[in-house]
Formats: structure tokens, sequence, C-alpha cells
């Protein structure tokens, strides 16, 4: 069982990004979170400690599960290391978040539809209304 969260911080033209990965019990989950101006490291910290879970993560994705083995503390530098010069966001993440985008489009439309609807029923009810308004003089 592996639990864990990452945070990559990029410059995405115009504004800073950071990229929440959230592993957790095999699942996937990213969220994206829009800076501005470039976060100095205890503004990130401060962010974290106060807003993570406010944050709206993606629908977990199923990842592939592998035994997690004590590792030397040099091998896991040389890696932070590497994922520090990594700019951008993984494919996992960006899988993840383009899915969470269509299904906020999708959410979106069908309460678009939704109020749509309900001010055309609304509208009928008051047209109906009004006709009732002028019969009752006769």
């Amino acid at each position: 069982m592996c639990i864990g969260v990452k945070l990559i911080v990029f410059f995405e033209e115009p504004f800073w990004v950071g990229v929440f990965e959230n592993y957790e019990h095999g699942h996937f989950s990213v969220c994206r979170v829009v800076f501005g101006a470039e976060p100095k490291d205890y503004e990130v910290y401060n962010f974290v400690q106060k807003e993570y879970y406010n944050l709206k993560f993606s629908n977990p994705l199923l990842t592939d599960v592998v035994q997690e083995r004590r590792t030397n503390i040099k091998r896991i530098q040389r890696e932070v290391k590497k994922e520090v010069g990594n700019r951008g966001i993984g494919t996992k993440a960006q899988l993840a978040m383009k899915l969470q985008y269509e299904t906020n489009i999708v959410e979106r439309r069908k309460r678009t539809k939704e109020e749509k609807e309900q001010e055309k029923e609304e509208q009928y009810v008051l047209r109906q209304e009004k006709k009732k308004e002028k019969h009752k003089g006769h």
C-alpha cells in the first residue's frame, strides 16, 4: 500500500501553476492550482498547510501498484534532483486533469440546461397567470 502526495510547481505562460498528485491505495488523482505570481517557498508551504484539504481532486484513476522497498538515501536524493530538474507535469497527471476538465464541462452543461428549463417553466407559469388575470375582469 502506497500513500503519497507530490506537488510540482512550474511556469505556464503567463502564470505559475502547481499540480498536486495524490497516490492513495492504488489510485491516482490530481488537482491544478494557479498561483499567479511566482510563489516563494514559505507561500507554497502556507498554501499546503491551509488549503490542501479544500482542494478538489480529479476522479481517481487506477494505477500500477509497485512493491515499495527501502531505498538508499542517496538514490532518493538523485531521484528528487531528477524530478526537480524535470519541468512540466507527468502524463498521468495530464490525463487525470484532462478527465477532470471534461467531467466539469459535462456537469456545467447539465446544470446550464436545467437552469434554462427552469427559467422556461417559470416564464410559462407567468404567462398562464397573466392570461387568467385578463379573463377575471369579464
